[in-house]
């Protein structure tokens, strides 16, 4: 029997079992798998994914998940040793739209079709954040400070990724300027915020929720399309009358070449934690919202968020086709 028949009777056997304590298993040729997480630990991505591969891991999954922090580069350094892997199913991939962003900006030379995508799992918006010392008490007085005085505001972001194309997107909108000071995570860029040390940048839900309430940080407004329960009282940008949303829509994606039995196993198992109520429970904590999107519906998705954000790029300069 060879490895594609294979493949495909393990599929088989898990579509068969109904039971939430069915053990999914491939034939995979290695007993651990590595969710290549492509920034340090503590972050938003990290957390979530290691919620997620908790989950896979206890409903006995075979291989095992491992998560792995591959950080540095904006990502970009993590994003390359998923791509060099072999494309066996034992290397797995955490993504956002940093797959595109990091290509638009020059700091890699591939983007999200340099993978097989796997699933699409979770949306966080982001939030307009600030540190608790910025002379600003609204997202107006921010604005216009920024176009008073342009590129002064010390604003963290890591260069190339979606914590600074937010910025990048409101300067389209407002004409507001900001200086961008560069991070590699989002750890960094939240002790940079917590001492003063920058006075702007992205805050996402799930790591900057606590230090909202305690007053540790500002918070101006939620680039999503409705409020957050989870901070309710934070308007949206749409209704202080910047037209933009803006979320992380995080997902696994498998280097390329990937067998497509094994790239289907991997989608049931994390469509299985996506429909876990514990994972709901725990997302829904972090402020992240759950929506998945299989190998094929994914590809086109990802397709139309690369040509949403080129246009943006080529208009702003970023990128020249």
């Amino acid at each position: 029997m060879n490895i594609r028949t294979l493949f495909r009777a393990a599929i088989v056997a898990v579509a068969m079992v109904a039971t939430p304590s069915a053990v999914f298993a491939a034939n995979l040729p290695c007993r651990t798998a590595k969710l290549i997480v492509p920034w340090k630990p503590g972050g938003g991505t990290d957390v979530i994914f290691r919620i997620f591969a908790n989950a896979i891991n206890g409903y006995g999954v075979k291989p095992e998940i491992q998560v792995v922090n591959v950080s540095g580069q904006g990502g970009n350094k993590g994003a390359k040793e998923a791509k060099r892997s072999d494309a066996d199913g034992c290397t797995l991939f955490a993504i956002h739209q940093s797959a595109v962003t990091s290509y638009l900006n020059g700091r890699v030379d591939f983007t999200w079709d340099a993978f097989d995508t796997v699933a699409l799992l979770t949306s966080t918006p982001d939030i307009v954040g600030a540190s608790k010392t910025a002379p600003y008490d609204s997202l107006e007085e921010m604005l216009n400070a920024g176009r008073k005085n342009p590129e002064t505001i010390l604003t963290g972001a890591t260069f190339g990724s979606t914590s600074q194309f937010m910025w990048l997107l409101m300067e389209d909108k407002t004409g507001a300027k900001f200086k961008y000071v560069p991070f590699d995570g989002t750890r960094e860029r939240m002790t940079a915020l917590l001492s003063g040390t920058i006075q702007l940048g992205t805050i996402n839900v799930a790591s900057g929720k606590k230090y909202i309430n305690t007053g540790e940080l500002k918070a101006y407004a939620i680039a999503a399309d409705e409020r957050s329960d989870q901070v309710p009282d934070l308007p949206t940008l749409k209704e202080l009358g910047v037209d933009m949303t803006y979320t992380l829509d995080r997902g696994i994606m498998a280097p390329k070449g990937t067998p497509k039995e094994a790239i289907d196993h991997w989608a049931s198992v994390f469509k299985r934690a996506l429909e876990d109520p514990s994972v709901q429970k725990q997302m829904k904590t972090k402020g992240t919202g759950l929506r998945f999107l299989g190998p094929e519906e994914y590809a086109a998705w990802f397709k139309r968020i690369y040509d949403d954000h080129e246009k943006v790029a080529v208009k702003i300069g970023m990128y020249k086709k």
